[in-house]
């Protein structure tokens, strides 16, 4: 018996390390005992133990700094990782929705993003089902409402969840079982400890009655004390009695930012001001331009272009910024704005910068993100750069050595492109946002990003009509189009493809119009309208041959070779295929070209010429194993049908299991119950039927779950013979009986041959 595969079904990446997210601790905290002691009890002490913590209080007095404080002690009982957001739910711009959250989380435990579901209530199952029995820590930093926090919460009290909040968050405690710590302003001896810890080594013999005074003055809220003493330890020998007497004057100077009352929030704001303009003038422009930002982070080179200054000009004032605590680096390069200290900042370019001088900031980073993002694209999938942009006015884009570089670039900035994208149009510079948008269509189709991917391509829609930009307009929908073929909503598809064409027909967009017949063949061929197929493939291949455009041309060619291979038509698809090859190989479209090779596989393999098929197959493998898992996973089950031909299965076996994991990473329900249904068949040609019906039975529910009626077809054909074989004939005829009230809808000849086939083995069952 071959026992040397094993499929699970259970973790898609067994492999993958744990999330270490967790922020770095803080420096300077002090004291905070008495919490710390509470917060041990609820691990420690059974009777009392939570799996939901909510710490809550006033803004800056520290709430996220006791949360990491205990997160990074208490991180050892949770081997499996820690999870950390930000979801600045009193952030001057938009809070984090759960459903991006997810998707970071999500993405940190392993799964990729073309596996994350869209629905947001499935990303949720999927979330607790990956957590589920795991020790895992989960930091939920800045709440502002319970619907924030609920769908992120796991599933299982083998997990632990830190929420931070201005807001009592009550719901979470009476509903979802948390238990609740109020912090409270530091005592004046631990607001005075504070100020010590910051200035040890700069200041010596402060008066004790000074420090005292100078910790009211912040309300003791250790956010305005780490300012304050920041700002007395770079005057070290000015006496601490005129700093004070300086942050008593600016409280008759500085302006209300928020909503807040009382005396906690203006004595944090009057310390903003205080250290704010004690600022050398290139740092205090850089900070006020930095509320321009429209992402949650940002990055040295964003910041530069913001203030309109060389790379070798941003790094003093970035390190000034830091060290004054008015800014944080969360990792190397990157940094961000505390909720409070953003909104100051909003403010003050608001007051003191014109009109035009914001425009002219955001507009420079909106340009920078625009042309950097089509650098990257251009070094990472240069075949899918469709945007012609004018040449940058007045920015630097970042310019990319490697594809990897450009994709962990894309990575990084995900959000702060989606941000960009919405900005631009908050910024009446529609046209950056149309552009943005198509530019990420090629970006977030090779991650199934869809969450952004929707966001970004209804924002750009709703720009290019905004323009009465007939071609933007094309795009946007074409982009909207292929979103929802990717999603499998293939009404919605169909919809926006022909809207995109009918426009693109309007304005005499030849490029465009074949473009937008390509897809529709693609819908037809996904729906199995052959004819049809070959209908629109046809008329996008006579536009771009007439065009002279080689790379389009080529690939019309090999889905038309597609179509005629499920028609039969087994000797033109290969002519065909060796054209596309051609001229694939020889502009070095190595994705087009695998994909080519894969299909002339499956007809070589179809006419018998089992050698010649190996050759394609392993020749398509060697580009997959260099590019991208998602060839390589689809490509292998036809090596596997290709191995079996050659009578080897238990190589073939391994083939589908190596597919059946990727997929499975992946995401692609669909393809990996093809793998399945492929380690049935090479299980029943090792002589273990049972085995091989498991598998069909499991490839036949996804199919059925999916409503793919082809696919499923197939598998039930091969489980009807696995229970032959099995000496359970009896048993056979429901499946082959399905099997053809499915393929009754699929009027093409493979499928009448098919059904043809199964009717006579039908016939000697009953025999």
């Amino acid at each position: 018996m071959y026992g040397g595969v094993h499929f699970h079904s259970g973790d898609p990446s067994p492999t993958h390390p744990p999330p270490r997210q967790l922020p770095g601790d803080v420096r300077g905290f002090v004291n905070r005992v008495k919490e710390l002691d509470s917060l041990d009890r609820l691990l420690a002490d059974e009777s009392v133990r939570a799996a939901l913590v909510v710490i809550c209080g006033t803004a800056g007095v520290g709430k996220t700094a006791l949360a990491l404080r205990w997160a990074h002690a208490v991180r050892q009982h949770f081997p499996d990782g820690q999870l950390y957001a930000n979801l600045r739910g009193y952030d001057p711009g938009q809070p984090s929705r759960p459903e991006q959250v997810l998707d970071r989380f999500l993405r940190a435990l392993g799964i990729p993003s073309s596996a994350i579901p869209a629905d947001p209530e499935d990303r949720e199952a999927l979330y607790r089902s990956r957590i589920a029995d795991r020790r895992v820590l989960v930091v939920l930093d800045n709440a502002a409402t319970v619907r924030q926090v609920r769908p992120l919460l796991p599933g299982t009290s083998s997990c632990l969840v830190i929420v931070t909040s201005r807001t009592m968050l009550s719901g979470l405690v009476s509903r979802d079982g948390g238990r609740r710590l109020t912090l409270r302003m530091l005592s004046e001896g631990d607001a005075v400890t504070l100020l010590h810890e910051v200035t040890t080594g700069y200041r010596a013999d402060d008066d004790p009655a000074e420090l005292v005074e100078l910790a009211r003055l912040c309300a003791r809220l250790p956010l305005a004390l780490r300012i304050a003493a920041e700002r007395a330890a770079s005057r070290p020998f000015m006496p601490l009695a005129e700093l004070i007497q300086d942050l008593r004057d600016e409280s008759a100077l500085w302006d209300a930012l928020t909503t807040d009352d009382g005396e906690e929030a203006d004595a944090v704001r009057t310390v903003f001001a205080w250290s704010y303009r004690a600022l050398n003038t290139s740092a205090a422009l850089l900070f006020r331009l930095l509320g321009l930002h429209p992402g949650p982070d940002f990055s040295a080179p964003a910041a530069a272009t913001l203030a309109g200054l060389p790379m070798s000009a941003v790094r003093q004032p970035l390190d000034a910024l830091v060290r004054a605590h008015l800014l944080e680096q969360s990792a190397p390069g990157r940094y961000q704005l505390h909720d409070l200290l953003r909104a100051y900042a909003v403010d003050q370019v608001r007051h003191l910068e014109s009109d035009q001088s914001r425009r002219a900031a955001l507009g420079r980073v909106l340009s920078w993100y625009l042309h950097t993002c089509d650098a990257a694209l251009g070094r990472s999938l240069p075949f899918y750069r469709t945007v012609p942009l004018d040449p940058p006015a007045d920015v630097t884009p970042l310019s990319f050595d490697t594809a990897v570089e450009a994709d962990a670039w894309f990575t990084a900035e995900q959000d702060n492109l989606v941000a960009a994208t919405h900005a631009a149009v908050d910024a009446e510079l529609p046209q950056v946002a149309w552009q943005l948008a198509v530019l990420l269509r090629s970006v977030f189709m090779h991650r199934n990003a869809f969450d952004a991917w929707f966001a970004t391509a209804r924002t750009g829609l709703a720009a290019a009509r905004s323009l009465q930009d007939r071609r933007a307009e094309a795009e946007a929908l074409e982009s909207l189009g292929k979103a929802h073929f990717q999603a499998r909503q293939l009404a919605e598809a169909e919809e926006h493809h022909r809207a995109a064409l009918a426009i693109r027909r309007e304005i005499g967009d030849e490029h465009g119009t074949a473009v937008s017949i390509n897809a529709l063949g693609l819908l037809a061929l996904r729906h199995r309208r052959l004819a049809d197929a070959l209908t629109w493939f046809g008329e996008s291949l006579d536009i771009f041959t007439e065009r002279g455009d080689r790379r389009w041309r080529a690939l019309l060619l090999s889905n038309l070779a597609e179509t005629r291979y499920e028609l039969g038509d087994l000797a033109d698809a290969v002519t065909l295929l060796r054209q596309a090859l051609a001229v694939q190989h020889d502009i070095d479209d190595r994705g087009q070209e695998g994909n080519s090779l894969f299909f002339l596989s499956m007809v070589l393999r179809e006419l018998g010429r089992i050698e010649d098929a190996r050759a394609a197959i392993e020749a398509a493998l060697t580009i997959a194993e260099s590019g991208s898992p998602v060839w390589l996973a689809h490509w292998l089950v036809e090596y596997a049908r290709v191995l079996r031909g050659l009578s080897r299965p238990a190589e073939a076996l391994e083939a589908v299991h190596r597919a059946a994991t990727i997929q499975r990473r992946l995401g692609d329900r669909s393809r990996e119950a093809m793998a399945l249904d492929g380690a049935g068949e090479a299980y029943r040609e090792l002589g273990q039927p049972d085995q091989a019906i498991a598998f069909h039975v499991r490839a036949a529910a996804v199919h059925r779950q999916l409503g793919d009626d082809w696919q499923l077809a197939l598998t039930l054909d091969h489980l009807a013979a696995a229970l032959t074989t099995a000496g359970r004939p009896e048993e056979a005829p429901r499946w082959w009986g399905e099997a053809i009230e499915r393929l009754a809808g699929f009027p093409d000849p493979r499928a009448m041959e098919l059904r043809h086939r199964i009717e006579s083995d039908l016939g000697g069952t009953a025999d």
